[in-house]
Formats: C-alpha cells, sequence, structure tokens
C-alpha cells in the first residue's frame, strides 16, 4: 500500500518478492515510501518495460536468447530490451541446454 500510495502503477507478486511499477518521475516518492515502510529493496531501476508481449515456442526462445547474447557480447550496445513471452518451464530447458 505505500507503494500505491506514492504513486506506483502496479505492484505484481513473485513468490515473496514485489516488483512495483511507477513512472521514472515518481521512482524517488515510491522508493522513499518503501524506504519509510521498512521494505527492503533490491534494486531500484528505471527500465524500458513492453506494452505487449509476443509467445513464443521452445525453438524460437532459443534463437532469439542466442541473438541476446550475442547482442549483449558487442561492445558498441548498451543495453538489450525484448517483449517476448516464454513459459518458465521452457525457459528453464532452453537455458540447461545452451
Amino acid at each position: 500500500m505505500p507503494a500505491i500510495e506514492a504513486g506506483a502503477e502496479d505492484v505484481t507478486i513473485d513468490d515473496d518478492v514485489f516488483e512495483v511499477l511507477t513512472t521514472p518521475s515518481d521512482l524517488t516518492a515510491v522508493r522513499a515510501a518503501l524506504d519509510d515502510a521498512g521494505v527492503e529493496i533490491q534494486s531500484a531501476d528505471v527500465a524500458w518495460v513492453p506494452k505487449s508481449r509476443v509467445p513464443v515456442d521452445e525453438d524460437t526462445a532459443r534463437k532469439l536468447l542466442k541473438l541476446i547474447d550475442a547482442l549483449e557480447d558487442n561492445d558498441d550496445v548498451d543495453a538489450v530490451n525484448a517483449n517476448f513471452d516464454v513459459d518458465a518451464e521452457v525457459l528453464e530447458r532452453v537455458m540447461a541446454s545452451a
């Protein structure tokens, strides 16, 4: 609730980790509200978040991850963003076979 009251747009829960989404202009206020409430913050970053996600199958996920690795290894690339959506089990299999 402190995050929402400070201007957060959305809060999602994955196991015991909360992800709080807010506009960049409200980041400082939301972080301060969470600090004041005693919430441990693992990270607070401004990041590109896709408005829509594209579902992909296992073969496509494997190809995308190879492409992303190659892009991240390039010294001229600062950051890589993607909007694909893959099932967690499929992602684990792809990562294990890499």
